[in-house]
């Protein structure tokens, strides 16, 4: 990798993010990774609150050679995809890799010059390597109730995902890894990011590189804290609109499926056809599942009675939002969602 020019950008879109940005960039500025080797670009998709306003303002204070600089464009097109072609076209020529961030995240200060020795590490034997992704965990800082609950949500075996949520702990290939470092050639050499995709854009970009011959890795070691939902509204709206952007995914890549994301669906089907032949047996996987549902609740009794039923309140949330969101993504095309 070159470290006379950078070598690195980290590409940031973001749309109305003034409660998070500042936390997110400063904890870029404080990278251990050589501030000569990094810039870091973002791209605001018509941000309406102060988040171009704090960007600006950190720009203006930084000391020239002391930080990596930071790029503030503007993305006509607004969405994640959009903006991360938008930066493709505006890198300089010695950026050989992209990462992959998102303004409501955080990283500690060893992370870039970790994912920079991980990459090496595993080039050695896969010179084919064209992504890197690190596992996500919830904030660190202080959560509301809401929040802690969506959270716990995550980390457990009900809600969780094989995609960016997803929990694991040993180091190998994927087809999904999350918040990705990315080299800049395999990029280019399947065109970028498909602009049709407004969510799931990664996954679909993930397939495109495998189906061209990349490798993917993923490890546990490297970890994003990222900040979850903060209403039961938007999370329910996130798991539709996740939902409804799989189908379009399994659509186009069909071995992107998943047996496990089906469940609740295949559940719904089983248990409406057990209800049409005989109503009493179809209580049986209903009352299976409330028992599944109590007793996750009951597992995080330690964090207070808002978790043991929050929890299994969030779980319904997340399954029957996914589970609408896929059969929804069968019969319309995609547009904006309403939880952005």
């Amino acid at each position: 990798m070159r470290t006379s020019d950078p070598w690195l950008a980290t590409v940031i879109p973001v749309l109305n993010e003034e409660d998070h940005i500042e936390a997110c960039l400063q904890s870029l500025l404080q990278q251990s990774l050589p501030a000569e080797e990094h810039i870091i670009i973002v791209l605001d998709g018509g941000s309406s609150d102060a988040t171009k306003e704090i960007i600006r303002t950190i720009q203006e204070g930084l000391k020239p050679n002391q930080y990596p600089e930071i790029h503030l464009f503007n993305n006509p097109g607004r969405f994640v995809p959009h903006a991360r072609n938008l930066a493709l076209q505006q890198l300089p020529n010695s950026i050989t890799h992209v990462l992959e961030f998102n303004g409501h995240i955080e990283v500690v200060p060893n992370h870039l010059f970790e994912l920079k020795a991980a990459w090496n590490r595993l080039e050695k034997d896969h010179p084919k390597l064209a992504g890197l992704g690190c596992r996500v965990v919830g904030s660190e800082s202080e959560q509301g109730m809401i929040e802690s609950v969506i959270d716990s949500t995550l980390t457990s075996p009900l809600g969780g995902s094989t995609g960016q949520f997803s929990t694991f702990d040993e180091e190998g290939p994927t087809n999904v890894p999350a918040f990705a470092l990315h080299r800049r050639t395999a990029l280019e050499a399947i065109g970028g990011w498909d602009e049709s995709f407004l969510t799931s854009q990664d996954s679909d970009l993930s397939m495109r590189l495998v189906k061209a011959g990349f490798t993917l890795f993923r490890t546990p070691d490297i970890v994003v804290k990222m900040r979850r939902r903060n209403s039961f509204k938007s999370w329910f709206l996130m798991s539709h609109r996740y939902g409804f952007w799989r189908t379009k995914v399994l659509l186009k890549h069909p071995r992107r499926l998943v047996l496990r994301e089906l469940l609740p669906l295949l559940g719904l089907i089983a248990t409406s056809i057990l209800f049409v032949v005989n109503p009493n047996a179809a209580m049986i996987p209903i009352l299976a599942y409330a028992g599944v549902l109590l007793l996750t609740g009951l597992s995080h009794f330690k964090k207070g009675i808002s978790h043991v039923v929050g929890v299994p309140f969030s779980l319904i949330l997340l399954h029957t939002g996914f589970t609408l969101g896929l059969i929804d993504g069968l019969l319309r095309k995609g547009r904006a969602s309403r939880d952005r």
